[in-house]
């Protein structure tokens, strides 16, 4: 069935979809008018699929008359395969450093051209943070992004290289050509340093987390107060006091993983030889 414009009109599940699209980290709970309006639908359209979403769970109407996104819809996105198993063997290490550096601790993984956060510890005394468990960014300017983008396929790469990167705050690294350097670097170094790249007041340190096939499925961050912050009164942390802890944990949940080069790593270091 076409519009009247050529055009073809969008499916049921489409505009199912577009209604989820409504919402996100800025809009949690929107009325049935706002919903129709962010879909682009029919008020008539958007009540009669609103009233359907929130009779399976997928939505919920609070006493204000506003929709947000249903406990039942949780249920199903928890179950997705990528995020189920990493968070359930990640989960121990996670708490083990963040009660160790007693700051914010992050695991996320790439999704096309962004970082999807799995799982946070937010520490309430550290610096704040922009990110939520299932929340997005784009992969230059995160610590987690540069590790997961430094070892993504070269097309996938390349295609973030050609875009017009968003920047942040003046420190966002935008330029292609410095993208690049930092990449390699990322890559030869086995960690990712982001300094005031989202939030002045903020430095993350990241290292990859690899597969049963050695391949890097996600990344895990520390983020502390930045050291270059002006405002930070003079506690701001070090990098490279935070580098060691974190590629140690990367390299626990690659291990519980099963990624061969980790449990390679723990043999030379059992045997009396250092970790790389």
């Amino acid at each position: 069935m076409s519009s009247s414009g050529g055009r073809r009109a969008p499916s049921v599940t489409g505009r199912v979809f577009s209604i989820l699209e409504a919402f996100d980290g800025d809009h949690r709970a929107l009325s049935l008018t706002e919903i129709a309006r962010a879909a682009d639908l029919p008020v008539s359209t958007a009540h009669r699929l609103v009233g359907e979403l929130a009779a399976w769970g997928a939505l919920e109407r609070g006493a204000d008359g506003a929709y947000r996104v249903g406990l039942r819809l949780w249920e199903v996105g928890s179950l997705a395969p990528r995020s189920v198993g990493l968070r359930e063997r990640a989960m121990p290490i996670l708490e083990d450093l963040y009660e160790a550096v007693r700051q914010n601790v992050q695991l996320a993984v790439r999704d096309g051209h962004e970082v999807v956060y799995v799982e946070r510890l937010a520490h309430p005394d550290a610096v704040r943070l922009f990110s939520r468990v299932g929340g997005r960014w784009p992969l230059h300017p995160t610590a987690v992004g540069q590790v997961l983008l430094a070892h993504a396929p070269a097309a996938v790469q390349e295609s973030v290289l050609a875009e017009r990167l968003p920047s942040f705050t003046p420190r966002t690294v935008t330029d292609p050509v410095a993208l690049r350097r930092i990449l390699a670097a990322v890559r030869r170094d086995g960690v990712a340093v982001c300094d005031g790249m989202i939030d002045l007041a903020a430095l993350s340190v990241a290292a990859p987390v690899r597969g049963e096939d050695d391949s890097v499925i996600a990344a895990l961050s520390v983020v502390v107060p930045s050291p270059s912050d002006g405002g930070s009164g003079g506690g701001g942390i070090e990098p490279r006091t935070l580098v060691p802890a974190v590629r140690a944990a990367a390299r626990g949940i690659s291990r519980a993983l099963g990624a061969p080069t980790a449990a390679r790593s723990d043999a030379v270091t059992r045997r009396g030889g250092t970790r790389p």
